[in-house]
């Protein structure tokens, strides 16, 4: 009897499991079902793999050697490139109380093992649905960013960014004409328990306005006096 044909691509999902067998047949089924999935065998491979892209999503396995699943969803949420990416638990403990302990965590759902692929495929496409907004591409004037591929347009030239002035971008572009501090900056971008000297981010600033705005085009980062920046494309009466 055939499989399910392979659908049209739903993500790229992170697969963290150290039973080989079981994660080569998750793997498959995932394919079959249309997902595109990056295998790792435990927590450092995870966070390695998670270093050199970003996933639609995270499955993981809460028993792993070395690094537990914890471990791993605590990272995830430590890093502020990575902080919003589903994350969905796999484990043999039954307690409500563990149950508990993986959400508080971090994770976004919790599932236990053995589960069928229909669920684990249900629980996936519920959590792509409930994320799918962080997404779309988002635009701004004449800028537009694209969340998925990290590329980023003005007046349809592409632009090159550094990874954090692209998060500073990406943030900015989310929240219009929103001023923000240095420190909610800081804060947003670097994590809470990541010591950044305050003026970096007049540093990075100075990159984001460097890389987007080409001769003859206004400068769409405003500077509020005694407040901090803004993405805005109104008229300015306080120097920036």
């Amino acid at each position: 009897m055939k499989g399910p044909s392979p659908a049209r691509a739903k993500g790229l999902v992170l697969l963290v499991e150290d039973d080989p067998a079981l994660l080569l047949m998750t793997c498959y089924n995932l394919e079959q079902r249309g997902y595109r999935v990056e295998k790792a065998e435990d927590g450092e491979a995870a966070l390695l793999a998670l270093e050199t892209s970003r996933p639609d999503a995270v499955v993981l396995d809460w028993m792993l050697p070395g690094l537990s699943g914890l471990d791993v969803c605590r990272r995830i949420r430590a890093n502020p490139a990575l902080r919003d990416v589903p994350v969905l638990l796999l484990t043999a403990r039954s307690a409500e109380q563990d149950a508990i302990r993986g959400l508080d965590t971090g994770a976004d759902d919790y599932l236990m093992k053995p589960c069928s692929i229909d669920t684990l495929d249900a629980r996936l496409r519920a959590l792509l649905r409930r994320h799918q907004s962080s997404y779309d591409r988002l635009s701004f004037a004449d800028i537009t960013l694209d969340p998925e591929t990290h590329r980023v347009e003005r007046a349809g030239r592409m632009l090159s960014l550094g990874p954090t002035e692209y998060r500073l971008l990406d943030l900015l572009i989310r929240n219009p004409r929103k001023v923000f501090s240095r420190e909610d900056l800081l804060r947003r971008i670097w994590g809470q328990n990541i010591h950044v000297e305050i003026r970096t981010i007049d540093v990075h600033i100075r990159r984001l306005r460097k890389a987007i705005n080409g001769p003859g085009e206004i400068d769409l980062v405003r500077t509020v006096r005694a407040a901090g920046y803004a993405l805005d494309d109104g008229p300015t009466t306080d120097g920036g």
